[in-house]
């Protein structure tokens, strides 16, 4: 649900590889030394346990106690998010959750939710993060409603950890001539409410014709919109590249729906953490830091062929 301030396409770009190892490696080292007792011995338990979660102690206590982070996501953004055949929570986010739980020594519980409704939950602590392929923007840092401009809360700090753009899509084989925005006037788009997409929508819809108007449709959920486009309610659907281009190659076995035109917008991903909570941001920080060093981070993109959208190392606020 990607956003940013200037319009650009997104161009593939290589990865250095990931560094730090030797630096995450000498403070596991340094974890497994227990302070000496009056005794001579050592607190075994306590090194055992930064032993296996060597992070854990950056945490706020309240949630060390708990061992939980409670996530709030919206479930139906396959790859990034979705409940698989068994009902499973699965995608790009759980993976890197679970890999950094690896490394705080907590388990992340993804709780479901409308998009649009997740920092609402965050502001009223029934989560304590939000993890939802949402777009790291200086508007949700500062807390500015996108539309109109006006102050609705006290904003969220984000720990990036992604990079997309935003894609338009249609039905295969029949494009309607659309390859870029300027060509959806007099089209009719489907696509998630409160996301980018929608904002790109109603900035392109302002600058139309008033003899080719643009129509939006917007959705609960990607899910709905790419259903309704399906069974030819729409002209185009609009999401992130990484759902779209998932959603062009599973959707009836890659039959539904094709890509047109380049993404635009490249911006990154966040995890949102309350305002006033940094030492918690700064745990998750640190964790997704190691778990690209010691090279999970890697493995979990490329399993889910997202490797474009690689980053080099976690940023707080990098959204613009």
């Amino acid at each position: 649900m990607t956003a940013s301030s200037t319009r650009r396409t997104t161009a593939a770009r290589s990865r250095l590889a990931a560094v730090g190892a030797i630096a995450v490696a000498g403070a596991l080292l340094l974890t497994g030394c227990g302070d000496q007792t009056e005794n001579g011995g050592s607190d075994s338990t306590d090194t055992a346990t930064k032993s296996a979660a060597p992070l854990a102690d950056k945490l706020p206590q309240q949630i060390r106690d708990k061992g939980v982070i409670k996530v709030g996501s919206d479930i139906a953004y396959a790859p990034v998010e979705f409940k698989d055949s068994s009902g499973k929570t699965v995608g790009i986010d759980p993976d890197l959750a679970a890999a950094m739980g690896k490394q705080l020594g907590v388990t992340f519980e993804f709780e479901n939710g409308t998009f649009d409704t997740l920092l609402t939950g965050l502001r009223s602590k029934r989560y304590d993060i939000a993890m939802s392929a949402m777009t790291d923007t200086k508007d949700r840092q500062e807390g500015i409603d996108s539309d109109t401009g006006k102050k609705v809360g006290e904003g969220v700090d984000f720990v990036d950890y992604f990079t997309a753009g935003v894609s338009i899509y249609t039905k295969k084989g029949d494009d309607q001539g659309i390859k870029t925005w300027s060509d959806l006037c007099g089209k009719k788009i489907v696509l998630q409410r409160g996301t980018v997409s929608e904002d790109l929508a109603k900035a392109e819809a302002k600058k139309c014709p008033k003899n080719k108007k643009l129509t939006i449709e917007a959705f609960d959920n990607d899910q709905q919109a790419q259903t309704r486009l399906r069974a030819g309610g729409a002209d185009a659907g609009s999401s992130d590249f990484p759902v779209a281009a998932y959603a062009v190659k599973t959707s009836g076995g890659g039959n539904d729906f094709q890509l047109v035109g380049e993404q635009v917008e490249a911006a990154p991903y966040g995890i949102a953490v309350a305002k006033g909570n940094a030492q918690l941001r700064d745990a998750l920080q640190a964790a997704l830091d190691a778990v690209i060093a010691n090279g999970e981070y890697d493995k979990i993109i490329e399993k889910w062929g997202v490797e474009d959208g690689a980053v080099e190392k976690a940023t707080i606020n990098g959204g613009k």
